[in-house]
């Protein structure tokens, strides 16, 4: 597991990350021109559809003003900072990449949300949380990363309060091995891709009963199709957080969702009053 641990940080490792964004930035204006989430998000939202994706997620999962919520592997902070401002929730994300948490925390003084958005750097399977501490749970484009699945929801839930929600959007294996390199992964050697069902199986056991379960591949492919329809991404967009070989990562991906290798999953539980397995008779 630790050898799996260091090949994600290498993967994510982005040394130098602040730096590039304070100089890509520059087309806002000056350092102290305060910006917007929706500003950043060509750069910020780390998953497939971007910041629709994120807000429907949102909606789904039933986010609302004074919730606590967890935003998992949370990236440069784009979920989270757009969630505060646009939900009035506090928004706490943990991501494995210092790199990635000390971008999250300029990007946030820059968009003035210091006291409703915090980051902090720590893995997924030991989250540094007590018991029932969260209404929500985040996790977007994060669990092909992990192999221990059962840790990691198991860790959700434990952070969780008695009836909080667990809202997932990840990408899932489909039958076939992708392409490499992905934007999660330039190796088989870090990706950990699960079916839809061994997916629901895992947080399952974990101690949810399932509340919504949608297949958004087709979505996601018209969104691929989209990008590439429309030209270069506007700048500053992702290729200042993953590095120049951002375009044959996306290409990939689209690659993968086109030849049917993978999927994309959208699904909302709600943690269990009892920390035993739920069996779901009707799963959509």
């Amino acid at each position: 597991m630790n050898d799996a641990l260091d090949g994600v940080r290498d993967h994510y490792r982005a040394t130098g990350l602040t730096e590039r964004l304070k100089v890509a930035l520059a087309v806002f204006g000056p350092e102290d021109q305060p910006l917007t989430p929706q500003q950043l998000a060509a750069l910020d939202q780390f998953h497939t559809r971007g910041l629709a994706a994120t807000a429907e997620l949102a909606n789904l999962a039933g986010i609302g003003a004074g919730m606590s919520v967890l935003d998992v592997g949370s990236g440069v902070g784009g979920p989270a900072r757009f969630l505060a401002a646009t939900e009035g929730c506090r928004v706490t994300g943990i991501d494995l990449s210092e790199a990635f948490v000390d971008a999250a925390r300029y990007l946030t003084q820059r968009t003035g949300q210091t006291e409703q958005v915090s980051f902090h750097a720590a893995s997924a399977l030991e989250l540094p949380f007590d018991d029932s501490r969260f209404d929500v749970v985040l996790l977007q484009h994060v669990a092909m990363n992990i192999a221990d699945r059962t840790r990691l929801y198991r860790e959700i839930r434990r952070v969780l309060k008695s009836g909080g929600r667990f809202a997932t959007f990840d990408v899932v294996a489909n039958g076939s091995e992708p392409h490499y390199p992905v934007p999660w992964a330039r190796t088989p050697a870090t990706s950990f891709l699960l079916t839809v069902d061994a997916t629901h199986e895992a947080i399952e056991q974990a101690g949810f009963r399932t509340l919504v379960s949608q297949d958004d591949t087709e979505a996601a492919k018209a969104w691929i199709a989209q990008q590439r329809a429309s030209g270069p991404p506007p700048s500053p967009n992702l290729s200042v957080v993953l590095g120049p070989d951002f375009a044959q990562l996306f290409t990939n991906l689209g690659r993968n969702l086109l030849e049917g290798r993978v999927g994309v999953l959208t699904a909302v539980f709600e943690a269990s009053s009892t920390k035993t397995r739920i069996h779901m008779e009707n799963r959509s």
